[in-house]
């Protein structure tokens, strides 16, 4: 796989699940309404995925080492993959909104790690280290998102 579509997937992936998944746990604490998160979910698929697609763009072409087929690699990969994972969390949602919060931080941990898994097996790194670090980052959003949304609802 070409590096800018790479990098691009790979940020993308990673953004899409720990923004969403932030987003997710925070606005169903603060709210309760599936409906709310659902349209948070769609907002965020489309206007986050967008600008971390052009801060990509912008990034690869502020190292000024790259052709303009990788900047525009890494910008569309990036935009891409922050959408599709970002919205495959609607799904639990539609499905089984009565498990969907637990069925979405399971699903993001285990793209999370999965991915870490594969990324540091390529770079012959100890696999278990990469997914644990993720994973603490990943439940470290987990935890504050609730957090705010629980304080969030205390303010109305």
């Amino acid at each position: 796989m070409r590096l800018s579509i790479r990098k691009g997937f790979s940020f993308g992936l990673t953004s899409g699940v720990i923004t969403t998944l932030g987003l997710i746990v925070g606005l169903h604490s603060s709210t309760h309404s599936a409906i709310v998160v659902i349209g948070g979910v769609l907002v965020i698929a489309i206007a986050d995925a967008l600008s971390d697609a052009l801060g990509i763009h912008i990034s690869e072409e502020s190292e000024n080492k790259h052709t303009p087929r990788e900047i525009w690699e890494a910008t569309a990969t990036t935009f891409l993959s922050k959408f599709i994972f970002a919205l495959t969390f609607i799904v639990p949602f539609l499905l089984m909104p009565d498990l969907a919060i637990i069925i979405s931080i399971v699903w993001g941990l285990s793209l999370i790690a999965v991915f870490s898994f594969h990324m540091a097996r390529q770079q012959n790194m100890k696999p278990y280290k990469a997914v644990a670090e993720h994973l603490v980052i990943a439940v470290f959003v987990i935890i504050v998102t609730h957090a705010i949304g629980d304080w969030v609802a205390t303010l109305v």
